[in-house]
């Protein structure tokens, strides 16, 4: 980080602090961290030798959260719990530094460590608790909140269980790691629960839980992770078996358990949502600012072009106009149709942005197509074919030059297709 971003954030307090350093001390300080560049050993050091030097500075609070920050980077857990328990002593709702500082207290394996952990596993547990009450901000839907929420509350949970392992109690450790699984079903939670079955003597339930780690579809669960639970799988297997003989099978079945599980857990987040288990545009039903309603059949035949939009994304009001020009390009073929669909979840806020940006034209509401086209950017466009299929998906802001042409371009294309069916 450059040294003057550093101070600027370092001039932001946490509360009362000392007198304001002189401008020799900022000085130094901005000569210092502009010579150590972006090495976080670097950064450690200098600012080591700072505090040594200004021990009262009133930089102090935030260069020591800063040190925290270098010391995760270079994996120095020494230093991870010194300068994180510092800092989360003045600033305990950090919910960067409360996870990283809980598990490096957790790996030393010590019942001073474990209970240290504790008790920044409740303080977790309880900043999740109230996020999840206070309610999803404007710019997160609130199915991806919920996932937020509930995998802080499983990273939380699995870290309870380790530490109420450590501290003598393994059937409440087993329990708060099924806990975790149940809240937000992940390879972090079911290795939690093979470990705790394994300490409990319990091999056939161990097995299953680490061929649940192994085989659930997880896109956090990294390569060597993978690769650990895998190795892990097989030892405990070969102990029981006296060799892998089943062992494809029993990870075939695993696959096919979490499978089930996660796509229960889908359609409950998914049950209150409008359009809920269609999975064809044309049987979407959208509701509109207006308080009317679009059902997409009505567009079979038609090429349909959807602007995903939200309020709070700066890339779609640079994006509107271009989309306005294509627009225009087809204003007199009845064969083009363009939709206006609003992607905020707080839908409270968009009709005062429309007042305020004076966008023309009726605007609907996503309900559901951000989860059928997997939207996970905007703005994107999503442009249907005569038959109601995806013809293609735009991703993200384009460049200005390009926009107007590539769009016009896709949508001639799917104009001159035959449509392949007609419902």
């Amino acid at each position: 980080m450059r040294a003057w971003l550093l101070l600027a954030a370092f001039y932001c307090a946490f509360g009362q602090q000392p007198a304001a350093p002189s401008n020799a001390e900022r000085d130094e300080l901005r000569r210092a961290l502009a010579e150590a560049n972006a090495s976080e050993i670097e950064v450690l050091r200098v600012i080591e030798k700072y505090l040594t030097v200004h021990p009262e500075t009133a930089f102090r609070p935030d260069l020591e959260h800063r040190l925290a920050e270098a010391a995760l980077a270079i994996h120095d857990d020494k230093l991870v719990i010194r300068y994180g328990e510092a800092s989360l002593a003045r600033v305990p709702d950090d919910t960067k530094l409360l996870p990283a500082v809980t598990r490096t207290l957790l790996a030393l394996n010590t019942r001073e460590a474990a209970e240290h952990a504790m008790k920044y596993v409740r303080h977790t547990e309880d900043l999740v608790r109230q996020m999840q009450k206070d309610g999803n901000p404007a710019n997160i839907s609130p199915i991806e909140w919920r996932n937020q929420t509930d995998r802080l509350m499983n990273r939380a949970l699995i870290d309870e269980a380790r530490a109420t392992g450590i501290l003598g109690k393994p059937e409440e450790a087993l329990a708060t790691a099924t806990r975790a699984f149940d809240t937000y079903p992940n390879a972090a939670a079911a290795r939690e629960m093979a470990y705790w079955f394994d300490r409990l003597g319990k091999k056939a339930e161990a097995i299953r839980s680490m061929a649940d780690a192994f085989a659930i579809p997880d896109a956090q669960a990294t390569d060597a992770e993978r690769a650990a639970d895998r190795a892990r799988l097989g030892e405990l297997y070969r102990k029981a078996k006296g060799g892998e003989d089943g062992l494809g099978e029993l990870c075939l079945a695993a696959y096919d358990r979490t499978a089930v599980i996660l796509k229960i857990r889908e359609d409950e987040l998914h049950r209150n949502e409008p359009n809920a288990g269609r999975t064809n545009a044309l049987d979407f039903t959208l509701s509109a600012l207006d308080g009317k309603s679009l059902a997409m059949s009505d567009l079979n035949g038609k090429v349909v072009v959807m602007d995903l939009w939200a309020t709070w994304c700066i890339p779609c009001r640079e994006q509107h106009p271009l989309y306005e020009q294509a627009k225009e390009r087809f204003r007199d073929n009845p064969s083009v149709v363009f939709l206006s669909v609003n992607a905020d979840a707080d839908r409270s806020a968009v009709k005062p942005f429309l007042n305020q940006t004076k966008w023309q034209g009726p605007v609907y509401f996503e309900d559901g197509l951000t989860r059928l086209f997997k939207v996970d950017g905007l703005p994107a466009t999503i442009l249907l074919d005569r038959s109601g299929q995806l013809y293609t998906h735009l991703i993200g802001f384009l460049d200005k030059a390009h926009f107007v042409e590539l769009l016009t371009e896709r949508i001639q294309d799917a104009l001159a297709m035959t449509p392949s069916a007609v419902r």
